[in-house]
């Protein structure tokens, strides 16, 4: 597996290249944004973990430019910009997932395999699912409500799709992180409530019907009541 780090601070970079070398990944280092995005662009990467702030070109704008050209490549935000706000404008820039300093590495190697493990998984699906004025293209990752396109990211679409795929069930927080992250973590991050939070402005703020509902002390569901 070949990792693309993307980081300015050298003793970031050697830790993580150590680590990650002793694994058996083999490691690429870019020390600013224009070196980032002209690896991340060219190279064959299983993912790619990226600082927020870098020279050049932060972190945001190169996430955003490597999801436009590539949708699949997994991205992980390693920062020191660990609050609520730092995770929504970090993944609506793209981000698959969001990591802040200091972590545990072995937390970072779960989050890498979770990661990764699902940019490579093969699924055999229909087209097409639907609930209500929803609707949702599983080939093309497309969203739609009623006549209103509605851009999501990749971590976004995979989270409705288990909503829709599940609707009417209540979802822990726990399960939802198994099943959309792949991994069981329990290390105080609030990102499944954070991707929902963003979830519901984008496909029920402006419907008078809403889709995404909490159940206090049990979790979420979806489905329209």
């Amino acid at each position: 597996m070949n990792i693309l780090i993307i980081e300015d601070e050298e003793k970031v970079v050697a830790f993580l290249k150590k680590g990650l070398t002793e694994q058996g990944y083999k490691v690429d280092v870019a020390f600013d944004g224009q070196m980032g995005e002209r690896l991340a662009l060219q190279g064959n990467y299983s993912i790619v973990l990226l600082d927020l702030i870098l020279p050049y070109m932060n972190g945001l704008e190169l996430c955003r430019r490597i999801r436009a050209s590539n949708d699949k490549l997994p991205i992980l935000m390693l920062t020191a910009l660990g609050t609520t706000e730092d995770k929504v404008i970090g993944f609506n820039a793209g981000a698959d997932d969001y990591l802040t300093k200091p972590f545990e590495f072995k937390e970072l190697l779960v989050r890498i395999k979770a990661l990764t493990k699902r940019a490579s998984r093969v699924k055999h699906k229909t087209r097409t699912l639907q609930v209500f004025d929803l609707e949702i293209d599983l080939y093309k990752k497309t969203v739609k409500r009623g006549d209103k396109v509605i851009t999501l990211t990749a971590k976004e679409f995979s989270l409705l799709e288990y909503f829709i795929l599940n609707k009417g069930r209540i979802l822990s927080r726990a399960e939802i992180a198994e099943h959309v992250w792949d991994i069981n973590f329990d290390t105080g991050t609030n990102v499944v409530d954070v991707y929902i939070n963003i979830l519901r402005k984008k496909i029920d703020k402006d419907f008078e019907c809403k889709l995404i509902h909490t159940r206090i002390g049990l979790g979420y569901f979806f489905d329209m009541i």
